[in-house]
Parts: C-alpha cells; structure tokens; sequence
C-alpha cells in the first residue's frame, strides 16, 4: 500500500494528539502534510512533531481549502458545530474525509454531509470508534454465530466516570449543549450507533428521560469560590477539585486530559493554567447545561428492542452491555475485555478474555485509524460509512427531542 498522505483540520486534543499519533508511530503507511489550527501555539508545536512547512501551516480551514488538493484525505477535528462546512468543502476539492463525531447537532447538516458524501462519491468515515474495538467486534462475530439465538432484547450503560464528565462536560468544550451538542449525541452516538449495528435493524421508536441533577450552582457547598484555587474550604472533600486531578489523577495523564489544561504539562504550568482557566472552575459554578444522566428505550423494526444508560456517577469510564436471546444469553465489559455467554440448551457458559490497552477506547482508536488508512490507500470497504452514520446520528437527535418533549418519537 502506497503511504496515504492526510490534512489536518483542528489540532486539538482528539485531532492533535490521538488520531494523529497514527502517523507517527505508522510513517510508512500515513503522513500529514498540513495543519489547520487558529492557535498558534498548537499549531506550531503539531507542525513541529509531523515536520510540516511553514508554507502549510494555516489559522483557518478556509485558509487551507482554498489552495490545490495537497493530500488523499483530510481528518476534521473541529468542534462539534465546526464540522460541516469544512468537511463538505473538503469532499468537493477532492479529499476523503475523517470527521470527528458527532456529525454536526443539526439535522439537515448531517443529511448535508451524507448526499454530498454519495455526489461525490468519497469516502466519509465518521470516528465511531467503538465498531473497531475487540470486543464489540467479538460481539457481533458472536451474534452472526447464533450463539444465542434469535436476539430479542439488549440492555446497554455507559459509566461516563465522575472525573471525565467533571473535565470534558461540566467544564469542558461540551459543557453546553448550545455551544456544542446535547450529550446523548456528543457522548453517545458512539452507543446509538452500536445498538444500531448490533440490532441490524433500523429504529423505530425512541423514548428518553434524564436532566442534569447535580453540577448546578444550588447543589454549590457553602461559600464555595467560583474556582478551585481561589481557597476553597472544601477542597479536602470535594472529588472535583481540580488541582488534585489534573496532577495527581493517573487519567489525566494516561488519556491526555491534562493537555486541555496546557499544552506544557508540568506541575507550575498546570496550576497557573487552573488559577482562572476554564478547568479550574468549581463544577458548581460552570455555564453547563447538558445532563448528567439519561435513559434512552428503543424498539428497533426487527422487534428488538434496547435499553440504554448513560450516567455521570460511576468511578470508571467503561461500558457494560447484555444481549438477551432466543437460545442464550451474552454478556460483557468491554474495558475488562471480557465476554460471557450461556447457553439455556447444554447450561454451558463460556468466556472469551480478550486483549485490550486501556489507552484510546480499549485500543479502538488506532483500530479506526488502521481500519481508515486502508480504505483510502486501498479502496476497501470500512466498517461503517456516511449512510449509516446519518441513521445513529438521527436516532441522537430523536432521543433528545423524546427527552426535551416528553414524547415517544416515531423515527422515519
């Protein structure tokens, strides 16, 4: 396979030092030739590690799209309400595209994206990356086996983990749903469109409950300052004092979090960063407004019908999922890596202990990139395209509008 060159739009945290992190450990089989990145000082330090020229290096999309197609793809890793333009500029010059999810919070932007994607005939791999993991992959190898049968039902939760919905949706850039997206589909499209893939099946209905409870300012303790430095009393007893995290917390490092913070991460870096930065914010004291907790049913044509939790108050970002048949019953969790299934003929259960990093969605980060790089270097068949992606973004944005509503939404 020929070395597949890419541009990249938004060298933030996902962009800059996730799926990237594929060309350089793969320099054979990916290189990025240019940036795009308002920030100078991000933008610098990428175009330094990838060995890009000063002559490629752009403070805007528009900047960049406007010059000769320079490269096979571009990978468009802007924030959430950033990605249309870009990515159909993008397919119209002659780029494949990867584009971060969600698509967009917009409906017609999404089918925007879709149509153009089939006008021009490119590929438009949307980051679903939990398709590429081990373990979702085992389950639905699992499911096409039969081993339990006849699926009729699922039941699926993700545990966002307190200090990951602390960093990225209380204080983060997708704290605020009219800034960026709701949660159900900036966190869990991811999920909306496993449950899609796993059920093979189109929705037919949803419905949804939750709200944001607890990260509020009455929920504020005593006196508690507007950020965490400003000598908080509680810092003692409080899981959310920043400091604590982002220097003690091993995810913080592990997952890059703390490169949010800073781009330089040492101790005095990342403490004056916190004095008046976003991420020292008390988490009472935030302009968030996406929920802490929502519940999704579904009935899918095929009879199948799913449960799903999404919950800010776990102490893990994992998920857990249960697949209820005709002939049997799976079970797993996929940061464990392990899968159970019971046979209801022979009582018979077995286990599957599958080999996962706890780096990048259990390794499917740079599944998803591997899985990317040989659909446009060799023109193969991905495991999910723009079409799909349009289907569980929608099934999102039905959800949130059963939530808001308080209605059973028909989905066409």
């Amino acid at each position: 396979m020929k070395q597949v060159t890419s541009v990249l739009i938004g060298a933030g945290l996902r962009g800059g030092h996730v799926y990237t992190q594929y060309a350089l450990e793969h320099p054979d089989e990916l290189k990025i030739v240019a940036v795009a990145e308002p920030d100078e000082k991000r933008r610098k330090e990428f175009a330094e590690k990838h060995d890009i020229s000063e002559e490629n290096q752009f403070t805007s999309y528009e900047m960049l799209l406007k010059k000769e197609k320079m490269a096979d793809c571009a990978m468009v890793c802007t924030q959430d309400q950033m990605h249309c333009e870009p990515v159909v500029m993008a397919m119209e010059k002659g780029y494949h595209v990867l584009c971060e999810k969600p698509m967009s919070p917009k409906k017609e932007e999404i089918l925007k994206m879709g149509e153009f994607a089939e006008k021009y005939d490119r590929i438009l791999s949307v980051c679903h990356v939990l398709r590429y993991s081990p373990f979702f992959s085992r389950i639905k190898s699992l499911l096409e086996e039969g081993v339990i049968g006849r699926l009729i039902s699922i039941q699926h939760i993700e545990e966002v983990g307190y200090w990951h919905h602390a960093h990225s949706f209380v204080r983060g850039n997708w704290r605020n749903a009219e800034l960026s997206s709701p949660m159900i589909l900036q966190k869990c499209c991811h999920d909306m469109d496993i449950l899609l893939w796993l059920a093979d099946s189109r929705c037919k209905k949803i419905s949804s409950f939750g709200e944001l409870s607890y990260f509020k300012e009455e929920n504020a303790p005593e006196e508690a300052p507007l950020y965490c430095m400003d000598g908080c009393a509680h810092r003692e007893s409080c899981p959310f004092y920043a400091p604590r995290f982002y220097l003690e917390h091993k995810k913080a490092e592990e997952d890059g979090l703390v490169y949010a913070v800073t781009t330089t991460a040492d101790r005095e870096h990342v403490l004056e960063a916190l004095k008046k930065g976003p991420y020292g914010r008390c988490v009472f004291h935030c302009d968030n407004t996406v929920v802490d907790h929502q519940s999704v049913e579904i009935e899918f044509e095929s009879g199948v019908t799913a449960s799903f939790l999404m919950t800010a108050f776990t102490n893990h970002c994992a998920r857990k999922i249960r697949l209820m048949g005709t002939k049997g019953e799976l079970k797993g969790d996929m940061e464990k890596g392990v899968i159970e299934w019971v046979d209801f003929v022979t009582g018979i259960t077995q286990t599957v202990q599958l080999h996962t990093t706890s780096k990048g969605h259990s390794g499917s980060d740079m599944s998803m990139m591997h899985d990317f790089v040989r659909m446009v270097g060799e023109g193969k068949k991905g495991k999910t395209d723009a079409a799909v992606s349009v289907e569980s973004h929608l099934m999102a944005l039905a959800a949130e509008e059963a939530r808001v509503t308080e209605n059973v939404i028909l989905f066409e």
